[in-house]
């Protein structure tokens, strides 16, 4: 789009272009909004001086009650969340902490609850900018709207879950959109499971690289779940990287037939490698995870599922005798053994695997997905029922790598 003239005399009203494409095209408020005609994309000087979205809304921390909304805008801002069961939509959220209402952000996470179990909202999200921010005197300007979206919360006991699962795609996020597309089949959210970066520079690249275009993909109505790979634990932007997302990089959670553990393994090196400079503390950290599985795996939770799935990026076998591997090992696999889980899924080792269970070391199959280049990416997609869990790795050709089909042991 040429940079010519503003949509309507009284506004400026501009999208935003990434490095992945155009995400997130700004709308007008409410009572303009009829007379907007879509914008497509400003050039870098207006960019610099136009309010905009920059990604869309994405969907983080599904529950049977409640859903996180988040987005980013380009200038600091007040935020809310309309939704509702229909496209009149009718409630408004934001969010406040100790009776102040979060404002003078571009970074947007609003949880909206008290939802109904296997529902299904429409919501849009608007960032109306704050120009001038005085004690007592504070001056809006202009207000984004978002297109409408819809989700559906999960139900309360559902009888299935379905996921897919990526990782490795090292700051390709061509492969978002790609990957996600080769889906055979509805899925209940996507899971990234590490060293979607090289490393983290700043805002920008996680914005382009994943935010972005996981959004145009599938983020907006359905949402996904992060957790850390080698790679993004490095970077001077890393610390800020977790902003980003609602729920942490670990943690357990029962899905209907599914009970799932995530585990974030740190870095692949020893502590004292010399490109750390003395500034981690992974083995540790592991230890402190160790403990924790162990209460998770005495859960109730934990014991009368179904299906016991564990996800981690570095795998304890099948990726070498570095130290990252070997220390997960010694932290998690008897743990793995003595709970009895049934399925492991992993990445890093950018060597696609389907691994059957071996005597004397795993008793469960160990699947590793793929690396980043064309022709060694994977989708993986997992469906589970009260009997039976099915999971299909498909190559970056659509085409069928292998398979695992297990039936329920409880």
């Amino acid at each position: 789009m040429q940079n010519d003239k503003p949509v309507l005399p009284r506004r400026k009203f501009l999208g935003t272009l990434t490095k992945a494409g155009l995400f997130g095209a700004a709308t007008l408020a409410p009572g303009a909004r009829a007379a907007a005609t879509a914008v497509s994309a400003p050039n870098a000087e207006t960019a610099a001086d136009a309010h905009a979205f920059l990604c869309q809304p994405y969907l983080q921390h599904p529950m049977p009650d409640g859903m996180t909304v988040m987005w980013l805008s380009n200038k600091p801002t007040y935020s809310w969340v309309e939704y509702g069961e229909t496209e009149a939509l009718g409630t408004t959220a934001h969010h406040a902490s100790a009776g102040i209402v979060d404002s003078y952000n571009n970074l947007h996470r609003i949880r909206l609850s008290h939802l109904k179990p296997g529902t299904t909202y429409h919501y849009r999200v608007h960032s109306k900018e704050i120009v001038e921010f005085r004690p007592y005197k504070l001056t809006y300007g202009d207000t984004l709207v978002s297109d409408i979206h819809t989700f559906t919360t999960p139900a309360l006991k559902p009888a299935e879950a379905s996921w897919l699962v990526i990782n490795d795609i090292h700051d390709r996020p061509e492969s978002i959109p790609h990957l996600t597309g080769l889906a055979k089949q509805p899925y209940d959210f996507v899971f990234l499971n590490g060293d979607v970066f090289d490393y983290q520079e700043d805002e920008k690249q996680i914005i382009d690289h994943l935010l972005a275009p996981a959004g145009k993909a599938f983020a907006s109505k359905t949402p996904f779940i992060f957790t850390r790979g080698n790679h993004e634990t490095r970077g001077k932007y890393r610390r800020e990287l977790a902003n980003y997302f609602d729920g942490g990089y670990i943690f357990d959670r029962a899905w209907g037939p599914v009970h799932f553990t995530v585990l974030d393994t740190g870095e692949d090196k020893p502590d004292d490698h010399p490109v750390y400079a003395g500034i981690v503390n992974f083995d540790e950290y592991r230890r402190q995870q160790a403990e924790n599985l162990k209460k998770i795996v005495a859960s109730p939770a934990f014991k009368k599922a179904k299906f016991r799935v564990v996800m981690m990026h570095i795998p304890h076998y099948y990726s070498g005798d570095w130290h990252g591997p070997t220390h997960c090992r010694e932290m998690f696999a008897d743990i793995f053994e003595k709970a009895g889980i049934d399925l492991f899924i992993a990445g890093h080792t950018h060597k696609m695997g389907i691994h059957q269970p071996v005597k004397g070391q795993h008793s469960y199959p160990i699947v590793i997905g793929g690396g980043p280049k064309d022709g060694n990416r994977t989708l993986i997609q997992v469906k589970a029922t009260e009997k039976d869990l099915q999971l299909v790795m498909l190559k970056d050709d659509g085409s069928e790598f292998g398979k695992v089909d297990l039936k329920s042991k409880r």
